[in-house]
């Protein structure tokens, strides 16, 4: 039986409304092992277990869930086929994509979110991996609740963001637009930027490549770093995707690799990016050290190694994803006289990193993601901020 009833009791200090969330796998060790973890925690509840996506299709609408965590490799009907849909039948539905770090999951994993799904979680290649991975655990259930939790707060209408040349998804008549919230902001640099620094994760590929579309043309004048929240395999895809975007030259970072202008250098997976002084200008430290919020590559660690380099001729963004990684980084960046600009809660799929960005009052503009692109172009290209 692939379904899991919820209507067992409510358990003990559990949460009234809980996150509803439906698992779909072919393994039944994975649906079983990862359904217990949601029901751990009294925030979160399974509402369905499907071991292929034709069954969890068919289930979307009755099982109603908040949230589908959905597997790539499947018998019948692969998670990649199944998302739309599933999207279908529920616009506002938030999918996590779940596979195993292989260069075909991996671009799956990518075109899924160019597709709607909200994010996506590598999974260990075993089953014991997945049993004795406490950070697989971890990553999988914060983002369960904080995409679902996100859902809800709008009242499950724009969580997605709008694919390019799509508006952005309509509120209800009876919804009340939101007043834009008031931010202390700093004066822009009035020195021009040398550097485009940009960190990024949840809903970060999707926001990434609307960025570039502007600023690919405008940026000949500077070179530009990311660190994305990604591990490894996915960042080299990454990177491939943002060289057509941009039309420009487009890869992982390299240990030792001179910083050039009209250039953009990923964050390797696993690896920490810094940038450090060098005779000829500047170059690329790739560094294995631990963790910082979390994360391995990390924002943090990356912005504050540029101030060392660049000082006020920082030009940095923060775009969407979970935490508040970045924060501590884009302070650095204001207070040696760079710029910062933060993307607003309405267009970012977790308003995590650029919220606590914003809300430290380091941030010299606080924009929708459609706005920081051009405003990006401009600023690179001489003009006025």
């Amino acid at each position: 039986m692939s379904v899991i009833s919820n209507t067992a009791p409510a358990r003990a200090g559990a949460v009234t409304d809980p996150i509803k969330v439906m698992v779909v796998d072919d393994s039944v060790v994975v649906r079983g092992l990862v359904s217990r973890w949601i029901d751990e925690d009294p925030a979160l509840a399974v509402v369905s277990a499907h071991r292929n996506g034709k069954l969890a299709v068919e289930d979307i609408v009755r099982s109603d869930p908040d949230v589908v965590i959905l597997d790539i490799e499947m018998p019948e009907l692969d998670g990649l086929a199944a998302l739309p849909q599933m999207l279908k039948k529920k616009p506002n539905l938030v999918v996590i994509m779940a596979s195993t770090l292989t260069r075909r999951n991996a671009e799956t994993s990518l075109r899924a979110l160019s597709l709607g799904a909200a994010d996506y979680v590598p999974k260990p290649e075993s089953n014991s991996g997945v049993t004795t991975s406490t950070e697989f655990r971890r990553e999988l259930t914060e983002k369960v609740k904080s995409l679902g939790q996100r859902v809800r707060s709008r009242g499950r209408t724009g969580l997605h963001q709008a694919k390019p040349g799509q508006a952005a998804p309509a509120r209800p008549a009876s919804a009340p637009t939101p007043a834009k919230p008031a931010f202390t902001t700093r004066p822009y640099s009035r020195v021009a930027p040398r550097v485009l620094v940009i960190g990024s994760s949840t809903g970060g590929p999707q926001a990434l490549a609307e960025v570039f579309k502007h600023i690919g043309p405008a940026m000949s004048r500077v070179p530009v770093l990311i660190t994305q929240h990604m591990p490894p395999t996915f960042t080299s895809i990454l990177a491939e995707h943002i060289a057509k975007t941009a039309a420009r030259p487009c890869a992982e970072a390299e240990d030792g690799e001179p910083v050039m202008p009209g250039r953009i250098y990923v964050a390797r997976g696993g690896m920490h990016m810094l940038i450090q002084k060098a005779a000829s200008g500047a170059v690329i430290r790739l560094s294995d050290s631990a963790p910082v919020n979390f994360c391995k590559p990390a924002v943090d660690p990356f912005f504050k190694s540029a101030v060392d380099v660049y000082g006020s001729a920082i030009l940095a963004a923060v775009l969407t994803g979970m935490g508040n990684d970045g924060a501590d980084g884009a302070a650095a960046i204001s207070a040696a006289g760079g710029s910062v600009i933060a993307q607003d809660e309405e267009t970012s799929v977790v308003w995590g990193m650029p919220g606590a960005t914003a809300k430290s009052g380091v941030c010299s503009d606080v924009l929708a993601l459609k706005e920081i692109g051009p405003k990006l172009a401009r600023i690179i290209g001489g003009g006025r901020p």
